[in-house]
């Protein structure tokens, strides 16, 4: 496993901790520019969510179908997750990602090996050199269900609220968990179960992404738990304790 080479930050990445982490590409440039990048770079996060050691993606890419499938079905059974991922949203120039460390360090080595692999895969493809990503992702800690409930929602209406899509299309948006949580296609790798359990069903949640009354109502709230915004103003009032 790769050591991280991402800059110093302050923030400390607790263990059994969620967050939202959001990275742009370098001078807001796009990151994906066609099918097979956004494929690329949600197949490296599910390689590179466990603590593998032993195999780099590109060298696995490389290999025949039967024995990816062999290489893929040992790293799982071999090696413990480095985090827990609960939502995603790929956008033309940034993503998010909502997930919780699971070992120590465990989010600043899958981060670093997801955004070096992809990087050196987009730079090769269209032969260009230097940064691709801004040098260090943003990241804020969720400390109550309601704002595990609303950063989730602010994920998934990420592709409305930039205008690639209407809000009643979102679940036809390829490049997010959300037509995951309501059961439109299997889940590649998110665990689903904690916030729809938290909501109280699929129904339920379907209702609280799409009510645009209660969505506009948030709307303050969802900006400051937004990482585009200063991270001073986020979660002014704690809340309800998240369990």
């Amino acid at each position: 496993m790769k050591k991280p080479t991402m800059p110093y930050r302050k923030i400390v990445f607790g263990t059994n901790e969620i967050y939202h982490i959001l990275n742009r590409g370098v001078a807001q440039a796009p990151i994906f520019l066609s099918f097979k990048e956004y494929s690329r770079f949600l197949n490296l996060t599910d390689f590179y969510r466990y603590a593998n050691s032993k195999i780099c993606f590109s060298h696995y890419e490389r290999q025949p179908k039967e024995m990816k499938e062999k290489i893929l079905e040992t790293i799982r059974k071999n090696n413990p997750l480095l985090v827990e991922i609960y939502a995603y949203c790929l956008m033309p120039n940034h993503f998010h990602l909502l997930l919780k460390q699971l070992k120590e360090n465990g989010i600043s080595v899958m981060l670093s090996n997801l955004q070096n692999g992809y990087a050196k895969y987009f730079n090769l493809r269209y032969q260009r050199q230097g940064p691709l990503f801004q040098s260090m992702f943003k990241a804020v800690r969720i400390e109550t269900d309601d704002q595990f409930l609303h950063v989730s929602r602010y994920i998934h209406l990420n592709p409305s609220t930039s205008y690639l899509v209407k809000t009643e299309e979102l679940l036809s948006y390829k490049w997010s968990s959300f037509s995951e949580y309501l059961g439109e296609r299997p889940a590649i790798f998110t665990n689903k179960k904690q916030i729809i359990d938290l909501i109280g069903g699929k129904r339920k949640y379907k209702e609280f992404v799409f009510d645009q009354v209660k969505y506009q109502q948030e709307l303050e709230k969802i900006k400051h738990l937004s990482l585009e915004k200063p991270q001073v103003s986020i979660y002014p009032t704690p809340g309800v304790g998240r369990k």
